[in-house]
């Protein structure tokens, strides 16, 4: 398995960064003329520039399908809630008889009280309702806003709305072909770590004390991607984590770029798959905390195995905790029969680990 394995990495995985490099810098065009228009037309919303190296809004999680984080502008000075409250509000305004539901894992309520700094615009209706900045809200403004940038950038040959009832999606005509794009508004609290995210766990080896410090240096951001709560996002400390795998010498991110290269190619191919990239992220983030030593990931085809192993029991778990919310399961609301066929996929990979990449 190891030459065949090794082949692919060699050829495949090479050719995926060069097809995604292609389709990244065409996206980033689109989306910053689209970001620069919204900005112009409402200062709550940051264009995202357009960067020669790695772009940070720009999450690749399969081949044809991104996450664009969107920067809102106005907030700074966050601080956690200090008292809960019950919230009774609908998004059409009318006082429902019991309160709403309360923030879950990744969740979290967002009040304009929680920032030092909060400009007017944060306070009209059109995104505010009783002190709270509610996610649907914003969305819908920015469905708008997206909408007439498409028109205002003479982009409709290139770029289409797809409907979905809350989060905002566009189909976006690449060189190399069809990607689809999620815009999420973001706001980045970077002077802050979550309460939520209680990590790392005592005694931990990996990463190293001075990786975690400078991890939660670089705070987290909420994402407005439900109707009433906003989803906490570590992209920016999970990029760090992942650029500083292999500073020992081992073989983590190939191994993660084989287990990707598979589950792209062969176990789980499509637009939407079931996993994505940032799935085996978190897998591989999981298998470095219970590996820690340099000697574990010196042998490649151990490690990589090891990776393939850990994924199997997840879907086959459908369990999958986050990395930093570990009260968070990323699979609680994946297809159950997806996750089911690619568990018997990844089990009859395993009795017999053959590559065969088409």
């Amino acid at each position: 398995m190891e030459g065949d394995l090794e082949d692919c990495l060699l050829n495949k995985v090479d050719l995926r960064r060069q097809w995604i490099s292609q389709m990244v810098e065409e996206v980033q065009k689109v989306v910053h003329h689209l970001t620069t228009e919204i900005s112009y037309q409402d200062f709550r919303f940051q264009a995202i520039p357009y960067c020669d190296t790695y772009n940070e809004n720009i999450k690749v999680l399969a081949p044809t399908q991104f996450l664009i984080t969107v920067p809102m502008r106005g907030l700074a000075g966050y601080r956690e809630a200090r008292q809960q409250r019950w919230r009774f509000y609908s998004l059409k305004g009318t006082r429902l008889p019991c309160p709403l539901q309360d923030p879950e894992g990744l969740q979290q309520w967002l009040g304009v009280e929680q920032f030092l700094k909060s400009p007017g615009q944060w306070h009209e209706a059109d995104v505010n309702i009783e002190g709270d900045i509610v996610p649907a809200k914003v969305l819908q403004v920015f469905r708008k806003l997206v909408e007439n940038a498409i028109e205002t950038c003479h982009l409709s040959d290139r770029v289409r709305m797809l409907m979905d009832h809350l989060v905002v999606r566009v189909v976006v005509e690449t060189s190399a072909g069809q990607v689809e794009l999620q815009l999420t508004p973001s706001v980045d609290i970077p002077t802050a770590w979550s309460k939520k995210a209680q990590w790392p766990s005592c005694l931990k080896r990996w990463p190293s004390p001075e990786t975690v410090q400078c991890i939660k240096s670089f705070g987290f951001s909420l994402l407005a991607c439900s109707s009433y709560h906003w989803q906490l996002s570590f992209l920016r400390a999970e990029q760090v984590l992942l650029e500083q795998l292999d500073e020992d010498g081992g073989c983590r991110r190939k191994c993660f770029q084989a287990l990707r290269q598979m589950k792209e190619d062969v176990w789980c191919p499509g637009t939407r798959p079931v996993i994505t990239s940032y799935h085996l992220q978190t897998v591989l983030f999981w298998t470095c905390e219970k590996y820690p030593y340099p000697k574990d990931w010196q042998v490649f085809s151990r490690g990589f195995l090891r990776l393939v192993r850990k994924l199997h029991k997840c879907v086959s778990q459908r369990f999958l905790k986050h990395y930093f919310v570990r009260k968070s399961n990323l699979l609680q609301y994946a297809s159950s029969c997806e996750l089911d066929a690619l568990a018997q996929t990844l089990a009859f990979f395993l009795k017999d680990p053959q590559i065969s990449l088409p």
